[in-house]
């Protein structure tokens, strides 16, 4: 990889949902993983000072980790715009100023404008009633948020939901089908498929053990971990390279998405078009062609 622009930071497995199609397969069990805070606080730093431009916080439910406040204040502080990747089922009061800053946004998935409904997809009751008073509280208090739409089932009312939120007052609505990865396999195994193509084009994930992969949905690539190698060695690497060439040779026959945009479901989605930061315009927002189409 010659540069980086873009880092989703996957800072904890644990979630209060267990959503039917979670790639990352996190739920109430998991864990924050084996990464500290000073392993957080000097990966923030490098991705700085290699040039990155945003970071996204994911999880699982970021919002557990105890660390999130002071690890959105550093990044920050260096100058990195951020995103954090929410279910919004709870939200501490303290997060609320620090999602308030200039410079960070929200994001959230959504599934139906039925409680029951969504709560089946979550596998959460009284999900639904929480995530929406949050996105309300979000929109009063001037918080940038885009809402992802995922639909993962048939007959889903996804349309009704983009009314829903439209009607809060939410402008920045995508809608993403469910991906065959973690708890979102049905009938294929996780491969490059279900992947958008611009996997290692400026932007890499990092995992709560410290392991890098081209993005959060190739979790079967693993090119190094942070905490026994820097993030710039890691990116120079031979291992980079060949799952670089990998990913190139394969979507080479076929088409890329023009959204480098998966997802997954509450707390679990990844999504900020780095590809379209070329233009100018911020990332996540509807200009210069870059539709929204995220989740979590």
């Amino acid at each position: 990889m010659q540069h980086l622009e873009f880092a989703w930071f996957e800072v904890t497995g644990k979630c209060q949902l267990e959503c039917e199609h979670c790639y990352a397969d996190s739920g109430p069990k998991g864990t924050n993983g084996t990464m500290r805070p000073e392993d957080w606080t000097r990966v923030i730093d490098e991705v700085a000072q290699l040039g990155g431009r945003m970071v996204q916080f994911i999880g699982g439910e970021p919002a557990l980790h105890p660390g999130l406040p002071e690890m959105v204040n550093q990044a920050r502080g260096r100058g990195l715009e951020v995103e954090v990747f929410s279910n919004l089922v709870h939200v501490p009061p303290q997060l609320w100023n620090v999602l308030a800053q200039p410079g960070v946004r929200l994001a959230t998935s959504y599934y139906s404008d039925r409680p029951g409904e969504h709560a089946a997809i979550t596998r959460r009751r009284g999900s639904h009633p929480r995530t929406k008073a949050n996105i309300i509280e979000a929109l009063r208090r001037s918080i940038p948020l885009r809402v992802g739409l995922i639909d993962v089932r048939d007959g889903q009312r996804v349309e009704q939901a983009r009314a829903e939120l439209a009607e809060l007052g939410v402008t920045d609505i995508g809608v993403d089908h469910l991906r065959q990865v973690g708890r979102g396999v049905r009938d294929r195994t996780p491969s490059m498929d279900q992947l958008c193509g611009h996997c290692a084009r400026g932007q890499v994930a990092i995992s709560p053990d410290g392991s890098v992969w081209p993005c959060v949905f190739s979790r079967w690539m693993p090119v190094g971990n942070v905490r026994m190698h820097s993030l710039a060695d890691i990116l120079t690497s031979p291992t980079m390279a060949e799952a670089t060439q990998t990913l190139e040779a394969h979507f080479a026959t076929r088409a890329t998405s023009g959204l480098c945009d998966p997802k997954c479901g509450p707390s679990c989605g990844p999504a900020c078009r780095p590809h379209c930061w070329p233009t100018g315009n911020g990332p996540c927002t509807p200009k210069g062609g870059c539709q929204p189409n995220y989740d979590a």
